[in-house]
């Protein structure tokens, strides 16, 4: 039996924070205590938090083709994105892999049988620090997108599945200025090669982004995998996800569609870097707008993560919301979220997954230490 304490540490519960010491036996939190412990490592009164939860964050890509055109070794890559995740605080993460391509993707399918082959061949093998699963975002107006997610979908990592729809003039880029911004910039297009591409993509999504939809969705639903919304901008777009099973609401872009998605009981997510930044880069509602209307539930690092801890403490020392609150958006709720009911919260029976974290007013939180199932692991 292994057996570590913590002591003079802030600990973050479920609904305050205690002054005291931890006990973790054998990868499990054993016992919370308030006061001082005569044994175990001090804190020296530093925040213990429990182990960050990321739902969605496409972050791996950036690692795997770093230049345009520039595939490096798949598990160098994974590596170093595991390593820039456990850094962050983050102990469960869903690496986000493209299903569906479209005329800007640089990865195709083939890359991410290959990545998801090798996320499973590491954690097998117990090269990672984080806890890894796979979430595929799916991209349903692309033609080869049901094709493709067949081919993936059976791997044993799989565990949330998201539906989204990039098709200029509606949810994301409802602003057509702004989709013409962003993807005759990133495609470097005439104006008529992006009139083009845009009629391109409009008739791809009124072919297949209904069909593929539906069959994806129920693929997911006999299988128990986590279904997701993304872009969501109206209560009709709302009321099509409920219909399909989904039960996470990802990104909506607009108070209207986040309001129903809480009224239909979904949780809403939306990202660290739009609470960092104060706003989204893509001009939609913003994080913070949703908070004050309690329709914020899970928050995700997205591209960016060490945004989730930056987000989280960010809000703890504006007085937005208190400590245990804002880890609940990183931790417990996007754990319940995914259906990991093991972690996400400093309780006894569950898993030792926790950050160290030193604060200082006016400074980003310092990780110092990360526990995955009482192994420090950063």
């Amino acid at each position: 039996m292994s057996e570590q304490v913590f002591t003079g540490a802030r600990i973050v519960l479920g609904d305050e924070v205690v002054r005291g010491s931890l006990a973790v036996r054998d990868g499990r939190i054993a016992a919370v205590d308030a006061g001082p412990s005569r044994r175990g490592e001090d804190m020296g009164g530093d925040v213990l938090i429990p182990g960050l939860v990321e739902l969605h964050t496409d972050h791996i890509e950036g690692h795997y083709l770093p230049r345009p055109g520039v595939r490096w070794d798949r598990m160098a890559a994974l590596q170093a994105h595991d390593a820039q995740v456990a850094a962050s605080g983050i102990t469960t993460v869903f690496d986000a892999l493209r299903v569906g391509t479209d005329e800007d993707a640089r990865l195709g399918s083939a890359d991410m049988l290959a990545m998801a082959d090798t996320i499973a061949a590491a954690a097998a093998a117990g090269r990672l620090r984080a806890d890894h699963r796979i979430h595929l975002r799916c991209e349903v107006s692309a033609p080869d997108a049901l094709r493709a997610f067949e081919a993936i979908a059976g791997r044993p990592l799989v565990g949330i599945v998201s539906l989204m729809d990039h098709a200029p003039g509606q949810r994301q880029y409802t602003d057509l200025d702004a989709y013409r911004t962003y993807y005759q910039r990133k495609m470097n297009l005439t104006d008529a090669g992006f009139l083009a591409f845009s009629d391109r993509r409009v008739a791809e999504s009124l072919a297949h982004s209904d069909p593929h939809r539906r069959a994806i969705a129920e693929f997911c639903r006999a299988r128990g995998v986590t279904v997701a919304s993304h872009d969501d901008a109206t209560a009709a777009h709302v009321g099509e996800a409920v219909a399909l099973g989904v039960t996470l609401a990802e990104f909506p872009t607009t108070i209207e569609a986040a309001r129903a998605s809480h009224a239909a009981g979904l949780s809403v997510l939306m990202g660290g870097p739009n609470v960092v930044r104060g706003g989204s880069h893509s001009g939609n509602v913003s994080a913070s707008a949703l908070l004050a209307e309690g329709l914020l539930d899970v928050l995700s690092s997205d591209y960016v993560p060490f945004s989730l801890l930056q987000a989280a403490f960010g809000l703890a020392e504006t007085g937005t919301l208190d400590l245990p609150a804002a880890a609940r958006l990183v931790s417990t709720n996007p754990a319940r979220a995914a259906r990991l009911d093991d972690r996400g919260l400093i309780a006894p029976g569950l898993r030792a997954d926790l950050v160290r974290v030193h604060t200082q007013p006016g400074l980003p939180p310092l990780v110092r230490a990360v526990w995955r199932e009482g192994r420090r692991v950063a």
